[in-house]
C-alpha cells in the first residue's frame, strides 16, 4: 500500500497509523516467505508431537524462526526445559544489534520507556528489514504506533500459517517441509544484500559470508555469532581506515 505523506494529517490519529503498519505487510514480500516458512513450524511442531496450542504458543512469544526451531528441536528429543531455554537464549542474542538499532528510529525526546516494549518484543529480522524500508516514510511521533501495527500483522500472517502447516503435517514431506524453511535464510540475505549501501555494510555482508564455513568448523554451537562479530568487527576497523584517510 501507498503510505500517505509525512505532513498528512492521517497521522495525528493512533489508530489510523496502527493500521497503516498492519496493512503494509500486504506490500512485503517477506510476509510471503515468512507464511512459507511458518507453515514449515507449524508441520515440524507437529510432526514433534506439540499440540496446536502449544505450536501458537511459541509463534506468538517467541516469535522468531530459528528460535522455534531449536525449541522444538530441543524438546522434541528429550532435552529439559532449561537446556532448551539456553539454547533459545544464545540464539535470540543475535537480535540484541537489532533491537539497538530499531529503537533510535522509533523514540523521541518524551517517548517513556513503557512505550517502547512492545515494538521491541515485534524486532525480530524480518521486522528491522522492513522497519529500515518503511519508518522514514512515517513522521516520528506515529512510529511506535506504526511499528506496532507493522508487527502485530507479522505476527498474524505467522499464527495463520503455523495453524494451515500444522494442518497440513499428516500429507506434507519432511524434505518439503526442510526446503520451505531454506526460504526465510535466503530471503533475508537477499534483503540485506539489497539494502547494503554503504561500503561498510557490503564488507561486513561479505566478511561473515566468508567467515561462517570457517567458524562452522569450530562446532562451538554458536558460530553464527561468532562469524558475524568478527565479520562486523572488520567492517567496523575498514569504516575507521577509511575515515582516517
Amino acid at each position: 500500500m501507498r503510505l500517505p505523506a509525512l505532513d498528512s494529517p492521517k497521522w495525528h490519529r493512533t489508530w489510523t497509523s496502527f493500521g497503516f503498519g498492519f496493512l503494509s505487510v500486504g506490500s512485503s514480500v517477506l510476509g510471503l516467505v515468512l507464511f512459507a516458512t511458518y507453515v514449515g513450524i507449524g508441520a515440524l511442531a507437529h510432526n514433534a508431537e506439540f499440540s496446536l496450542g502449544w505450536a501458537l504458543a511459541s509463534t506468538l512469544f517467541v516469535w522468531a524462526g530459528p528460535a522455534q526451531i531449536i525449541l522444538i528441536s530441543t524438546l522434541g528429543s528429550g532435552a529439559t526445559v532449561l537446556q532448551a531455554a539456553i539454547a533459545v537464549t544464545l540464539s535470540a542474542i543475535r537480535l540484541f544489534p537489532m533491537v539497538v538499532s530499531i529503537l533510535p528510529m522509533l523514540r523521541g525526546p518524551q517517548t517513556p520507556m513503557r512505550k517502547l516494549a512492545l515494538p521491541a518484543h515485534f524486532i525480530a529480522v524480518t521486522m528491522w528489514i522492513e522497519s529500515f524500508r518503511l519508518l522514514p516514510k512515517v513522521p516520528r511521533e506515529s512510529r511506535i504506533a506504526f511499528a506496532n501495527g507493522l508487527g502485530c500483522g507479522l505476527v498474524s500472517v505467522c499464527l495463520s500459517a503455523t495453524a494451515f502447516g500444522y494442518g497440513l503435517a499428516a500429507g506434507l514431506p519432511d524434505l518439503l517441509a526442510a526446503g520451505i524453511l531454506l526460504l526465510t535464510p535466503l530471503a533475508f540475505l537477499f534483503s540485506t544484500a539489497r539494502n547494503s549501501k554503504q561500503l561498510v555494510d557490503r564488507v561486513a555482508l561479505g566478511a561473515g559470508l566468508a567467515l561462517f564455513p570457517i567458524a562452522s568448523q569450530l562446532h562451538t554451537g554458536v558460530d553464527l555469532l561468532i562469524s558475524g562479530v568478527l565479520a562486523g568487527t572488520l567492517a567496523y576497523g575498514v569504516h575507521r581506515w577509511r575515515r582516517a584517510r
